[in-house]
């Protein structure tokens, strides 16, 4: 994983999951004992989109792991604004850096920065394509919750069509023989290049539009909020924004040792009344970002 950059979820293997998820559960058990192994290191954060938890956890992963940051968080405040290129904004801010997190809502900007860049980039999302830090951070919450990656029963809900943290998701869960449930509006559904992968892989998913139908039969609860930046038209967005909502009273009745995990952040999918319920695991989920990035992070620069 030295020196190499993280754009897709396939750009690591199964292997590479379990050390990331290895060294993760190693920062977690002994959060204080490396803030000396980026010592003289740079990290870049550009983020071009708006972004909280992905964000600060890779600030907090770069400074509980001893690094510096540079960077911005509007693309406003760069010259970008000026009419800057991608191209020049990356091969400038790679000389500055030892490593850059990018996120951009451009599909394949993450691939042609890292093409064009003088160090690893990570792809912290680029547009409904790949989310693949939140990703491996999501299977380290199912391992940790689960105690076992292999054979879950994992329901998606909300916005399956957008969703990048969805798609990395069954992507990655190729290895583990899961089945999916999918739970959305008609205009949201998982797109068709998804279930022809699983398909191909021989994963089993079904479809629903009623989320009571497969909530006693969960392992894991996997719910993304509708994306109002992905619609052009809010009339549109106002149809399906509050299609399925998460409420504490739909939880009687499942199984002991279902999680419920949210990318975040939240609007009105999951009613907070879910929040005191120890099935619900989110805010968990969000910390574990920390861990799972500073594992990502000292392993493409070789420290681990």
């Amino acid at each position: 994983m030295k020196n190499k950059s993280l754009v897709s979820i396939h750009d690591y293997s199964k292997t590479d999951y379990l050390r990331i998820m290895d060294l993760a559960e190693e920062f977690e058990r002994n959060p204080r004992n490396y803030g000396n192994l980026l010592t003289g290191k740079v990290v870049a954060t550009l983020f071009f989109e708006p972004s909280t938890r992905t964000r600060l956890s890779f600030e907090s992963a770069v400074q509980r792991l001893g690094g510096r940051i540079i960077g911005f968080a509007d693309s406003s405040s760069s010259s970008v604004s000026k009419g800057e290129t991608l191209k020049d904004t990356i091969k400038t801010v790679s000389q500055y850096s030892d490593l850059i997190v990018m996120r951009h809502p451009i599909e394949g900007s993450a691939r042609w920065a890292s093409e064009v860049s003088d160090v690893p980039i990570v792809n912290a999302g680029d547009g409904a394509n790949q989310h693949p830090t939140q990703c491996l951070l999501d299977l380290y919450t199912m391992k940790q919750t689960q105690g076992k990656l292999d054979n879950l029963i994992i329901t998606m809900v909300g916005d399956l069509k957008y969703g990048r943290t969805v798609h990395s998701l069954i992507q990655a869960m190729l290895y583990f023989s899961p089945s999916f449930h999918f739970v959305s509006p008609e205009e949201l559904k998982m797109p068709n290049e998804y279930k022809m992968f699983l398909k191909e892989k021989k994963i089993p998913f079904k479809e629903h539009h009623d989320l009571s139908e497969v909530l006693k039969i969960s392992d894991i609860i996997y719910v993304t909020r509708v994306q109002r930046e992905r619609f052009s038209d809010p009339i549109e967005y106002e149809k399906v924004k509050n299609a399925f909502v998460l409420k504490n009273s739909m939880l009687e009745d499942t199984k002991p040792g279902l999680k419920i995990l949210h990318p975040l952040p939240r609007v009105n999918e999951i009613n907070e009344d879910v929040d005191t319920n120890k099935k619900a695991y989110y805010f968990r989920q969000a910390l574990n970002g920390v861990y799972t990035r500073m594992a990502i992070i000292s392993s493409i620069l070789g420290l681990k």
